[in-house]
């Protein structure tokens, strides 16, 4: 099967111009790649170009305070990529007096860097002649191969970084990895990808098999947890209470309103005040292994005497970095804390 050429062929007639595909410089496409994770094109790209206004080089973001880049980060999810990022540049600027490594190998010893991630900037930056291997990638040859082998399995992952290397050949490693990329992102996608006018339709052996909305094979199944949570904020002389949400937990390093949890939705209902002078809909937000189910209740009542919690004007809310759960809450019913 001609994989190469003919995804490098497709690649250059309907590659998206993205600004970090116009240039060599590794901090910058590092920057893509964390952002990007696990996250849409079009969803990214605003971030991206915020972080490189806001951070131009590696040491700008390196000698950020964490709070300022949690606040740029918001509404992206999955904070620890960015506390993993701010980690990864000072590491960089710390050990590599500024210059990210130039190898695979080196890159993959910086915290927050895995080796799709380094694949991509040796690739990308340097021209080191590696195959990166991500969710199109497995998504792609799963299908072309009719790979049965689950994806997250130690095998799995072994054969399938063995073959991405075997179909990169002896192009220049960049343009190959972003064509079978930008295929699988635009074209072999995820549910309902138009087989009948796909460059490999005659080749491709999970179509003549079938199996196309089969592929690629996932072993594990995530566990979905639900999570009941009650926001309570006090109006105390027109003044609100937050508090930083603690290491090691969902949201990390980001302010909420005071918090209690229950075990069952019939604790959780019982515990809403019949007092409060606002209760909010419920909300629900779904995590990439919980389901939270949330309540935000408003109140007049003196704050808590806890050195743990920051008492505000709900004017300044906006220079915390918050959850988008509770961005969501604010976006909608700040005026209630107006009035």
């Amino acid at each position: 099967m001609e994989i190469n050429s003919t995804l490098i062929n497709w690649y250059l007639q309907h590659k998206r111009d993205l600004p970090w595909r116009n240039t060599k410089n590794p901090y910058k496409i590092w920057l893509s790649e964390v952002i990007l994770q696990q996250t849409r094109v079009q969803q990214g790209l605003p971030y991206f170009e915020k972080f490189i206004k806001n951070y131009p080089t590696v040491t700008d973001l390196a000698t950020a305070e964490e709070q300022e880049i949690l606040n740029d980060w918001q509404g992206l999810g999955y904070y620890s990529r960015a506390r993993n990022m701010h980690t990864t540049a000072k590491l960089v600027v710390e050990h590599f007096n500024g210059k990210f490594p130039s190898s695979f190998t080196e890159l993959l010893k910086l915290k927050g860097i895995g080796e799709y991630t380094a694949a991509a900037i040796a690739s990308f930056a340097f021209n080191e002649q590696v195959a990166v291997v991500d969710g199109n990638v497995y998504r792609v040859l799963s299908r072309l191969f009719d790979i049965e082998l689950p994806i997250d399995s130690g095998q799995g992952k072994v054969e399938f970084k063995n073959l991405a290397k075997e179909c990169l050949g002896k192009e220049p490693a960049a343009i190959f990895n972003q064509a079978i990329m930008e295929f699988g992102a635009l074209f072999c996608v995820p549910k309902n990808p138009d087989c009948s006018s796909c460059i490999f339709q005659n080749s491709c052996l999970a179509l003549a098999n079938k199996t196309v909305d089969q592929r690629p094979v996932k072993a594990k199944k995530t566990k979905v947890t639900d999570r009941y949570l009650l926001y309570t904020i006090a109006l105390d002389k027109g003044k609100i209470q937050i508090e930083k949400r603690n290491s090691g937990e969902i949201w990390e390093g980001l302010f909420q309103f005071p918090l209690n949890e229950f075990q069952t939705e019939v604790e959780w209902q019982k515990a809403i005040r019949t007092d409060a002078i606002f209760v909010s809909e419920r909300f629900k937000h779904i995590l990439s292994h919980q389901r939270l189910h949330v309540y935000f209740q408003v109140t007049n009542e003196k704050h808590h005497e806890d050195n743990k919690f920051i008492v505000i004007s709900p004017n300044d809310f906006h220079h915390y970095p918050i959850p988008r759960l509770i961005e969501k809450f604010w976006e909608k019913h700040q005026q209630v804390l107006n009035q």
